[in-house]
C-alpha cells in the first residue's frame, strides 16, 4: 500500500473518529429509525399499496389499487409500468393482466390499442370465462367501425352477464350504442 492511500485511509478514520465523539450517544439505547415520511408525489392510497408490495410483492390487490389510484391522479404511464412490472411478477393472474389492459386504455386516452388487445388476449387465454376481455375486444370491433362483431361478442357476453353485475349497465349501454351504428350501416361493405 503506497503512503497517499495510507494517508488517505487514516484520514478517513480520524474524519468519522472525529464526527462520532463529537455527535454519537452510546450511552442512549437502542430504538427503530423512523418512519421514513409519505411520498408526497402518491396519494395515500397509493402510498400504502406501494408500501404492501414492499413486503409482498405477491399481493394482487395491492398491485391493482395502486393502478388505479395512479389512473386517478392522471398518472397513466406509471400505472401502466407498475402493471407491466405485476404481470412479470406473477404472470399466471388473469386480474393483473386485465388490469394492464386497462391501464393502457387509459393511457391512450380510451383507445383500444394493440398493446391493450394483447393484455386482453393473455388475460382471456388465463380465464376464458373473464367478462373483461370480452367487452373490451367488443369496444375495439365497435372502435374499429366494425359494429356487427362487436354486437356479436356483446351479446355473447350479456347472455352470461348477470343482471346486477357491476359492468350490466355499461354493457346495455354500450350494446344500445353498436346497434345504433349498425342501423347507420357504418362497417357495412359498399
Amino acid at each position: 500500500m503506497s503512503w497517499r492511500v495510507a494517508a488517505v485511509v487514516l484520514a478517513a478514520l480520524g474524519v468519522a473518529a472525529t464526527g462520532y465523539a463529537l455527535t454519537g450517544r452510546p450511552d442512549l439505547p437502542a430504538r427503530p429509525a423512523p418512519k421514513a415520511p409519505l411520498d408526497p408525489r402518491f396519494t395515500p392510497e397509493a402510498e400504502k399499496a406501494r408500501a404492501t408490495l414492499l413486503e409482498d410483492l405477491g399481493d394482487v390487490g395491492a398491485w391493482i389499487t395502486l393502478s388505479n389510484a395512479l389512473i386517478r391522479e392522471g398518472r397513466t404511464q406509471l400505472a401502466v409500468e407498475a402493471m407491466e412490472q405485476a404481470t412479470r411478477a406473477i404472470p399466471g393472474e388473469v386480474d393483473l393482466w386485465v388490469q394492464l389492459g386497462v391501464a393502457l386504455v387509459t393511457h391512450a386516452e380510451g383507445e383500444v390499442v394493440p398493446a391493450a388487445r394483447l393484455a386482453f388476449d393473455r388475460a382471456a387465454r388465463l380465464d376464458p370465462g373473464h367478462p373483461a376481455p370480452r367487452y373490451f375486444l367488443g369496444l375495439a370491433w365497435l372502435q374499429a367501425g366494425r359494429p356487427k362483431e362487436a354486437l356479436e361478442v356483446w351479446r355473447a357476453l350479456q347472455a352470461e352477464t348477470p343482471p346486477d353485475a357491476p359492468w350490466a349497465g355499461q354493457l346495455k349501454r354500450m350494446l344500445a350504442a353498436a346497434e345504433a351504428m349498425r342501423l347507420m350501416g357504418v362497417g357495412e361493405e359498399s
